[in-house]
């Protein structure tokens, strides 16, 4: 099992900045990829961004050019940079971590993290 722990949401005004922080604990070898997705009020879980452990990333269209995301190996943790924060990114963030270990794919998520930007 992998245990995730988020943290760095909150409330923030338009325009602001915010970082989100994930670590990764218990089977963390065979990790390939770790990423955030997010859940909008009324809207599906979609993916903010993610990067594989050789540290290729990907995108929302949406959020392109605003976040960043990085990890650190050494300390198991993904981080999303999130700067010109708008509204419409508000929603729960949640950590993900995809693993594959003898052909077989494993996901975990961590328990979510509440980001709203609002005046």
């Amino acid at each position: 099992q992998v245990q995730l722990v988020e943290s760095g949401g909150g409330l923030v005004q338009p325009g602001g900045s915010l970082r989100l922080s994930c670590a990764a604990s218990g089977i963390i070898f065979s990790i390939n990829a770790m990423g955030w997705y997010r859940q909008a009020p009324g809207k599906q879980h979609e993916l903010v961004a993610s990067i594989t452990s050789g540290g290729t990333t990907n995108y929302a269209d949406s959020v392109k050019a605003r976040f960043t995301i990085s990890r650190d190996n050494t300390k198991n943790t993904v981080y999303l940079q999130m700067n010109s924060l708008k509204p419409e990114d508000t929603g729960v963030y949640y950590c993900n971590v995809h693993r594959v270990s003898r052909g077989v794919h494993y996901d975990y998520w961590g328990q979510g993290t509440q980001v709203t930007v609002s005046s």
